[in-house]
């Protein structure tokens, strides 16, 4: 039984961030394939999309591909890597460094143009 520890947080954390993803992609897929439909449509569609509460949004779906991705290289070791389950919280750390050193910068540049102009 899991106690809070790293494993389970980021498994929790893993299933969070795919759902958000998957949602994300059905919504890009319907408001992508509405071109075909209407072009008019879609570039009214597009356009309710700028502003600072998508802006916003962006910065969480990237945050959620960034963990889900160096989650799942982890994971990856943890299952493949004969050493994997043993250092399962300095590949956890090692994953939360990643994060945050491509995270910052990429929240830093795009709020700036979100709310920057």
């Amino acid at each position: 039984m899991y106690r809070g520890h790293e494993g389970m947080w980021s498994w929790v954390a893993h299933r969070i961030t795919g759902v958000g993803i998957f949602f994300f992609l059905l919504v890009h897929v319907l408001d992508t394939a509405l071109v075909r439909v209407s072009p008019e449509a879609y570039n009214e569609v597009i356009g309710t999309y700028k502003n600072p509460i998508v802006g916003l949004m962006e910065v969480g779906l990237v945050g959620a591909i960034l963990f889900h991705a160096f989650n799942g290289i982890r994971l990856i070791l943890v299952d493949f890597w004969a050493k994997g389950p043993r250092n399962q919280r300095k590949l956890m750390i090692g994953v939360g460094i990643i994060w945050v050193v491509l995270f910052v910068p990429f929240v830093i540049r795009h709020l700036s143009h979100v709310f920057g102009g």
